[in-house]
C-alpha cells in the first residue's frame, strides 16, 4: 500500500494500576488512546481498588520501575510522560533520576496522595523527595487544593491562597503550576489556575453534580501528557484537557456503587456529532 508515513507521537505514564479502571494507568492508557497518542507505561504499584476505596497496595521495587523505563528509552522514546502515584521516597528519587538522565521533556507531575475513598497514597516522607527531586524537572504539575496545601504549606481558602500556593511551588522548580479547582467550596464555576511564573490565568468550567469522579486528577494530566506531547504549548494543552474531562465527567458512566470513573470516550464522542 503507498502513502504517506504519519508521525506517531508517544506519551508515558509512569504510576499505578488500577484494577478497578478508572484511575492510574489504566485511565493513562484510555486517555492517550482518545486523543490519539501511542500510550506506553511503567508500573511502579498494584492497587486492588474499585470504585468503594482501595483494598490493597503493593508497590514495584524501584530497580523494576527503573528497567521499565530504560526499556522505553532504548526503543520507544516519549514525546511527553506523565507520573502518577509514585508511593515512596526510593522510587521518586529513582525515577526522578532517570528521567533526567534521559533528557525526557514534556514532564506532567500528577502528586497523586490520597485516593477518592480516602486511602493514602504517598508515604509521608515521599513529599520532601517530591519536592526535592521532581518539581525541578516538571513542565506542568498539577495539585488540587488538598496536595497544593500539603506542598506548599498554605491553608487554601481563597483564590490568593491558592495563588500563593502556586508562587511557591513554582518556586521549587515547576515551569507551570495548574491547581485544580475541583476541591473549592465556592460558586458554580470550577476554575483551575495556572502561574507559569509571570502571569496568572483561570480555566473555567461548570461544576457538575456527581459523586462519579473517580480517576478525575489521573485522566485530566494524561490529557495534556497527550496535548504536550503533539507539539502543542502548556495552555493550549491545558485547553484541551479541560474539555476532554469536562465531557468525562459530565457524560456520566453510571457504574460502580461508590466514587464511579468518568466517561474516558466521551469527548471523540461529542466531536463525532458535532461532524454529523
Amino acid at each position: 500500500m503507498g502513502g504517506y508515513k504519519v508521525t506517531v507521537r508517544k506519551a508515558l505514564t509512569i504510576a499505578g494500576s488500577d484494577s478497578g479502571g478508572g484511575a492510574g494507568i489504566q485511565a493513562d492508557l484510555k486517555t492517550f488512546q482518545e486523543l490519539e497518542v501511542y500510550g506506553m507505561s511503567a508500573l511502579t504499584a498494584v492497587t486492588a481498588q474499585n470504585t468503594l476505596g482501595v483494598q490493597g497496595v503493593y508497590p514495584m521495587e524501584a530497580p523494576a520501575i527503573i528497567e521499565q523505563m530504560r526499556s522505553i528509552d532504548a526503543d520507544l522514546k516519549p514525546d511527553a510522560l506523565k507520573t502518577g502515584m509514585l508511593f515512596s521516597s526510593e522510587i521518586i528519587v529513582a525515577v526522578a533520576n532517570h528521567i533526567a538522565e534521559c533528557h525526557w521533556q514534556n514532564v506532567v507531575v500528577d502528586p497523586v496522595m490520597i485516593a477518592k475513598g480516602g486511602a493514602s497514597l504517598l508515604q509521608q516522607e515521599a513529599i520532601a523527595a517530591l519536592k526535592e527531586h521532581l518539581l525541578p524537572l516538571a513542565t506542568v504539575v498539577t495539585p488540587n487544593i488538598p496536595e497544593a496545601e500539603v506542598l506548599s504549606g498554605v491553608k487554601i481558602e481563597t483564590m490568593e491562597n491558592r495563588k500563593e500556593a502556586a508562587k511557591i511551588l513554582h518556586g521549587l522548580g515547576a515551569s507551570y503550576v495548574l491547581i485544580k479547582g475541583g476541591h473549592a467550596r465556592e460558586g458554580e464555576q470550577m476554575i483551575d489556575l495556572l502561574f507559569d511564573g509571570g502571569q496568572f490565568v483561570e480555566f473555567t468550567s461548570q461544576k457538575v453534580n456527581t459523586v462519579n469522579t473517580h480517576g478525575t486528577g489521573c485522566t485530566y494530566s494524561a490529557a495534556i501528557t497527550a496535548e504536550l506531547a503533539k507539539g502543542q504549548s502548556v495552555h493550549k494543552s491545558i485547553g484541551v484537557a479541560k474539555e476532554f474531562i469536562q465531557a468525562a465527567i459530565e457524560d456520566d458512566l453510571h457504574i460502580g456503587a461508590g466514587h464511579g470513573p468518568t466517561n474516558h470516550w466521551a469527548y471523540k464522542r461529542r466531536g463525532a456529532l458535532q461532524t454529523k
